[in-house]
């Protein structure tokens, strides 16, 4: 059986942990989107895995880990990510294959990246300063771009990396009145990265096919949220790939349909990194309530995270454009302790309701929230691993949730780790 795992909100949501556990059941693990600004976080025993690029499936040893064409990869992270769990007992040969078509995230993006937003002063997007909107412009734009498989040809590539950096120089000292490009710095960094990467190269489309073909259990992991998504997310505050469910055919090379279940995660409020609209939002002491219960600090950059109620708009829409079968409802600890708790169940604009959620920044800032308000519980549910255990507060604030959202629960959250997890 094959599943797709993917966030309907903007980010952060929960995913690492769902795919760790789904893996235990998986052969093959495949991240099909983003780049080293996602961050997946999964907690086994007392040991904390943060993971940006690397599957989350990687910590299950026999679950072998894809990385394909449509991720934007950062040489620099995925090999620190290899070492580190190397050096923490986990084997990677023969058992992690990236694409040799994956874009390559390279120092000169990061510059461009940060002198970009730089630039935009008040009005700059809020990006992670990773790199990888420059590198999926360089991609899209097709002249300058690198690809995995570039590696092999360390000649060719050093002639192409001085035509790039002659042209990304003028591009900065021009525009940002910056330094220019060492080419031949890139080029000595970029031969580190074939000795250590190119062992993991290969076709990965051609390899899931054949896992297709020989009935191996694939589990597709996305990055960031729905919301985030460049064409379907809250535009332009978005990341710049396509990371809602409709990206995974195109990101892996593999056809939706041959996905049986799309299983989407959700907190059970809201959150968001960075600018953006973010109707729920709650600027006040319950946001941060909800921030240092939930412990709400960006995985990549350790930014505090906006807090906000449960957007049942916002998620039905994202289930709705991705197909999604079920729902993972995580953090449902975080709001114990909250004697009052609220959905928002419509959009308001002007006086018509928004009975489909707008993915237009003028629509959205327009957009009055109605609320339905339920009392809270305070009982630690953290050891709970039966739904019918939990306090009849929290069952009725997750069937409402299903309810508004028209997806059953089937997974739901009650803290960090494996075992922490009901199932329905």
């Amino acid at each position: 059986m094959n599943h797709c795992v993917v966030g309907l909100q903007w980010g952060d949501e929960g995913k690492g942990k769902i795919v760790d556990i789904l893996a235990e059941q998986s052969d093959v693990v495949v991240r099909y989107s983003g780049g080293a600004n996602a961050g997946h976080t999964v907690i086994i025993g007392d040991d904390r895995f943060a993971l940006h690029l690397l599957p989350s499936g990687v910590l299950r040893p026999n679950v072998k880990c894809v990385i394909t064409n449509a991720v934007a990869l950062d040489p620099e992270v995925v090999t620190t990510e290899i070492q580190g769990l190397t050096a923490r007992g986990f084997t990677l040969t023969e058992r992690l294959f990236i694409s040799e078509n994956a874009h390559l995230v390279l120092d000169y993006h990061k510059t461009e990246d940060r002198l970009r937003e730089e630039s935009l002063g008040k009005n700059k997007i809020g990006t992670t300063i990773r790199g990888i909107g420059p590198c999926y412009a360089d991609k899209v734009q097709r002249s300058y771009a690198i690809r995995m498989g570039d590696l092999r040809d360390l000649q060719k590539l050093r002639t192409k990396l001085h035509a790039v950096a002659e042209y990304k120089s003028k591009l900065f000292q021009v525009l940002y009145n910056a330094e220019a490009v060492d080419a031949e710095a890139v080029f000595e960094k970029c031969k580190s990265h074939a000795e250590r990467l190119l062992p993991f190269a290969t076709d990965t489309t051609e390899m899931l096919h054949k896992y297709i073909a020989e009935g191996k259990s694939i589990l597709f992991e996305g990055a960031q949220g729905t919301l985030l998504d460049i064409d379907h997310g809250t535009f332009p505050f978005v990341t710049s790939s396509n990371s809602s469910a409709l990206g995974m055919p195109a990101g892996s090379g593999v056809p939706a349909k041959l996905v049986d279940k799309f299983i989407g995660v959700v907190k059970a409020y809201s959150t968001r990194v960075g600018a953006g609209p973010f109707p729920t939002e709650q600027d006040n002491e319950i946001g941060r309530y909800i921030r240092e219960k939930g412990n709400e600090y960006g995985t990549t950059t350790g930014r505090p995270r906006r807090c906000g109620w449960f957007d049942a708009v916002a998620v039905r829409y994202a289930a709705q454009i991705g197909a999604v079968d079920s729902i993972a409802l995580m953090h449902l600890d975080t709001l114990a302790g909250l004697q009052e708790l609220k959905i928002c169940m419509e959009y308001q604009i002007g006086q018509e309701q928004a009975a489909f959620f707008p993915a237009n920044l003028d629509k959205l800032s327009q957009v009055r929230c109605v609320y339905e308000t339920m009392p809270g519980w305070d009982d630690d549910i953290t050891g709970i691993d039966d739904f019918n255990d939990l306090p009849l507060k929290a069952q009725h604030f997750v069937c409402r949730v299903e309810e508004m959202t028209k997806k059953p629960v089937t997974i739901i959250g009650v803290g960090p780790r494996r075992s922490q997890t009901i199932f329905r």
